[in-house]
C-alpha cells in the first residue's frame, strides 16, 4: 500500500493520487524551487538539481555465520524481538549473489525500490571485505516496508508476544529492539531481507553527519563539551551491553553528532569473536576500530577510545583526565556508575575552576592502543535500565515559535484568540555563546452570544500581555503569585464588561486560557477551562501537561470511571472560566517545570485537541518538529489541515514552541 506523506492514508499501489486529500503519489514539490512535477524516484529536481530523493544507507553482507553484522547464526535462529513476522514478507527477492557485481544505478531488489548511489566491490567475499555500506535511492518511498509495518504494529500494541523471526536478518532484529525502546543515537531501520547467503539491511543515512573527532579537535570545543561527549558514551555502552553491540562505540568513524552535536552512531557493530566490523571508508584516517578478540570487552574499552580522540586530535588531557584513564586502564573504575561518578566529579571541578577551553598541542606518541573485544554473544532483550540524560546543566540554545487560528468548517466567526511575545538576547564571542530567552504565549478560546467570546478571547490575551511587560522582571519567571493576579485581572476585565453590558446566561461572554511563560530553561503554565498544554520530547514522547476543567474530568477526580463520568451528558461542560463570574469563581491551575532536553510544547484549543487528534497523530505530525530543520510555519498549517480534515467542527488554534538546550559550559 501507499501512504500518503499528507495525511498519512493507505492507498491502493495503483493510486496516483491520495483517494482521501488529492496528493500526488507519483510526483512530489522540490523544498528548494518549489517545482511540483518531480518524480518521487527521482534523486534531483529536474529544475534546480537540488538533491530531494529519498536516501538511505544499505548495509550488504554474507550470512554464513553472521560474520560480517556480526551476529551468530544461531544466534539469529532463536532471537526475537516480540513481534509476529511473515517469513516471506521479508526474505523478499533480490539480485544479490556473494559473488555478484552490481553497477552503480543498478538495484539491491528485484522490485527495483533500492537503487546504488555509490559502486560495490566485485565481491563481498573477500578476506578483507566482510560488509559494505552504500548509500541507495528509495524509489518507491511511499510504499511501506515490512519492517514499517512491524514497527507500526509494536506501536499501536498489535504485536504477539513470542514468534519464529528466522525471516529478518539478525542485525535488523537489533534495530528493531533499540528502535522500539526509543534510543535516538541509532539509526532508525526502514527495511531488511535476505536472499541465499546475503542479507541486506536499510538504515537512515548519516554517511554525512559531522564526525565527533571534528568537533573534538575544534580550539573552541570546552573541555566540559568533551566531558559531556564521554557521560554519552557511557549511556550508550548501557544500552548496547544487553544487545551485545558495545562494539559499535569502538570505531571513531561509527562516532556522528546529530544537528545538536548530540553524540550518535552511523550503525550498529555486533560483538563477534571471529571478526571485526569492516570500514566503509577506508581512505578516512579516522575510520578505526580496535579489536583484541582473546578478551572480554570491558569499560577499559571506552578509555582507550578516549586516549585515541585526544591523541588524534592532538588535544592536551587535562589532569583529572589523565587520572580517570589511568585507573580505567588499571581496574580501579570496574563499572559504567562509577565511571559515570568520576566524570561527573571532573565536570563540576571544571566548572568551580571556570576552566572553558584546552589548548590543542601536538603529542609525539600516536599509537592507538588495542581494545578487547567480547567473545561471547549475548540474547537481545527489550528493556534497559532508566538512566539520567545528562550530566551538565543545560542551557537555552535556540527558542522558536509559530502560532495559527482557522474558522474551520462549521462556524462563522472566529472565537479564538492568541498571542506570542518573545524576546531573545545572544552573546556569541569566538569561544562562548549565551542565549537568554522570553517567551510569553497565550491562547484563549472565547464563548458567548453575539460576537461575545471574540471580545473576550482578544480582551484576555491583551490584559495578560501587558500585565506581563510591566510585571515581568528581567531574567527572571514570574512566581506562581504573579502569574494567578495576572489571570484574576484578565478575569476581572471580562466579567466587569458582562456587568456593564447587563448581559446574562449563555449571553454572557467569556474564555478559556492556557498560557505558557518561558524564561531560559524554566517555564511555567497556567490554565482555566479545556484549552491545553502538550510537551514533546523524544525521551519521553508526548504528554498532555494540563487537565481539562470540565465535569467529566471532576468526576473523575472524585474517583468515578472515566466511561461513566463522560457518559454524562454534561461530560464536556466547562466548570470553570475566564469572565462569566467573579474571581472568587475561579481557581487557575499554576505549574512549572525544567526544559532539560530537546522540547516541543503546544498550546492547544479544543478544536485541535478534541477526539485524541494529537494523540493519535503525534508521530507524523508533531515529532519531526524536534528537528531544527523543520519549519514551525509548515508545521503548525499542516495541524491546522489535520484538524480541519478530522475535526472541523470548532475554531482551530495552535501555538507551536521548540525550545532546544545544550550542555551549560559557560557555567
Amino acid at each position: 500500500m501507499l501512504i500518503c506523506p499528507q495525511c498519512k492514508f493507505e492507498n491502493p499501489n495503483s493510486n496516483k493520487f491520495c483517494q482521501n486529500c488529492g496528493m500526488s503519489l507519483i510526483h512530489k514539490v522540490c523544498p528548494e524551487c518549489s517545482t511540483d512535477d518531480v518524480p518521487v524516484n527521482a534523486l534531483r529536481c529536474h529544475n534546480c538539481g537540488t538533491e530531494c530523493g529519498t536516501v538511505f544507507w544499505a548495509i550488504i553482507a554474507k550470512e554464513t555465520t553472521g560474520e560480517a553484522l556480526g551476529v551468530e547464526k544461531d544466534e539469529v535462529d532463536k532471537g526475537d524481538v516480540g513481534v509476529e513476522v511473515d517469513e516471506g514478507a521479508i526474505s523478499s527477492s533480490s539480485p544479490l549473489s556473494s559473488s555478484s557485481q552490481i553497477a552503480l544505478g543498478s538495484y539491491l531488489d528485484f522490485q527495483e525500490r533500492y537503487q546504488l548511489l555509490d559502486p560495490l566491490p566485485a565481491q563481498i567475499e573477500t578476506a578483507t571485505i566482510t560488509d559494505v555500506g552504500v548509500r541507495v535511492l528509495d524509489c518507491q518511498p511511499y510504499q511501506i516496508s515490512p519492517i514499517q509495518a512491524i514497527l507500526a504494529s509494536q506501536q499501536l500494541d498489535l504485536a504477539t508476544p513470542s514468534v519464529e523471526a528466522s525471516g529478518i536478518p539478525g542485525v535488523a532484529k537489533l534495530y528493531i529492539a533499540l528502535q522500539s525502546q526509543g534510543q535516538r543515537e541509532i539509526p532508525p531501520i526502514h527495511d531488511a531481507w535476505q536472499q541465499g547467503n546475503m542479507q541486506v539491511v536499510i538504515i537512515e543515512d548519516r554517511s554525512d553527519w559531522q564526525h565527533l573527532l571534528d568537533l573534538w579537535q575544534e580550539e573552541t570545543t570546552s573541555s566540559l563539551k568533551i566531558l559531556h561527549w564521554c557521560y554519552q558514551m557511557t549511556q550508550l555502552w548501557a544500552v548496547l551491553e544487553p544487545v551485545n553491540c558495545r562494539q559499535s562505540l569502538l570505531d571513531l568513524s561509527n562516532l556522528r553528532l546529530d544537528e545538536d552535536q548530540t553524540l550518535a552512531l552511523q550503525r550498529l557493530y555486533v560483538e563477534s569473536s571471529s571478526s571485526q566490523p569492516a570500514t566503509e571508508s577506508p581512505e578516512d584516517a579516522q575510520a578505526q576500530t580496535f579489536v583484541f578478540p582473546e578478551e572480554s570487552l570491558t569499560i577499559q574499552a571506552l578509555g582507550r577510545v578516549w586516549q585515541a580522540l585526544f591523541r588524534q586530535s592532538q588535544r592536551t588531557q587535562f589532569g583529572s583526565v589523565v587520572q580517570m584513564l589511568g585507573d580505567l586502564e588499571v581496574g580501579k573504575i570496574q563499572t559504567i556508575a562509577q565511571l559515570r561518578s568520576r566524570l561527573e566529579e571532573i565536570s563540576v571541578e571544571l566548572e568551580t575552576l571556570g576552566t572553558v577551553t584546552l589548548p590543542p598541542i601536538k603529542e609525539k606518541n600516536t599509537t592507538v592502543p588495542t581494545i578487547p573485544q567480547s567473545d561471547q554473544p549475548e540474547d537481545i532483550i527489550s528493556k534497559t535500565d532508566d538512566m539520567a540524560t545528562v550530566v551538565l546543566a543545560m542551557q537555552l540554545s535556540n527558542l522558536e515559535d509559530a502560532g495559527c487560528t482557522d474558522v474551520g468548517h462549521q462556524r462563522h466567526h472566529n472565537e479564538d484568540y492568541f498571542g506570542i511575545e518573545t524576546k531573545i538576547h545572544k552573546l556569541e564571542l569566538s569561544k562562548s555563546r549565551v542565549l537568554q530567552g522570553y517567551g510569553l504565549y497565550i491562547l484563549c478560546d472565547g464563548m458567548g452570544g453575539h460576537a461575545g467570546g471574540e471580545i473576550a478571547s482578544q480582551l484576555a490575551v491583551n490584559t495578560l500581555r501587558q500585565y506581563f511587560q510591566e510585571h515581568w522582571i528581567a531574567n527572571q519567571l514570574p512566581t506562581e503569585d504573579s502569574i494567578r493576579e495576572a489571570v484574576y485581572l484578565a478575569n476581572e476585565a471580562i466579567y466587569k464588561l458582562n456587568q456593564q453590558d447587563a448581559r446574562s446566561g449563555v449571553g454572557r461572554m467569556g474564555t478559556t486560557l492556557v498560557m505558557l511563560l518561558i524564561q531560559d530553561t524554566q517555564a511555567a503554565v497556567a490554565h482555566v477551562g479545556d484549552s491545553r498544554l502538550y510537551r514533546l520530547t523524544r525521551k519521553r514522547g508526548l504528554e498532555q501537561v494540563t487537565v481539562d476543567h470540565e465535569v467529566g474530568q471532576r468526576e473523575i477526580t472524585r474517583g468515578v470511571e472515566a466511561s461513566i463520568a463522560y457518559a454524562r451528558p454534561d461530560a464536556y461542560q466547562l466548570t470553570q472560566a475566564l469572565g462569566p463570574r467573579d474571581q472568587n469563581s475561579i481557581n487557575p491551575d499554576v505549574g512549572f517545570f525544567e526544559i532539560n532536553e530537546d522540547t516541543l510544547l503546544l498550546l492547544a484549543s479544543d478544536g485541535l485537541s478534541d477526539n485524541d487528534l494529537l494523540e493519535t497523530h503525534w508521530q507524523t505530525h508533531l515529532e519531526p518538529l524536534l528537528s531544527s530543520s523543520i519549519n514551525l510555519e509548515r508545521g503548525v498549517t499542516d495541524l491546522i489541515d489535520l484538524a480541519n480534515q478530522h475535526n472541523g467542527h470548532d475554531n482551530i488554534t495552535g501555538i507551536l514552541i521548540r525550545a532546544k538546550v545544550r550542555p551549560n559550559l559557560e557555567s
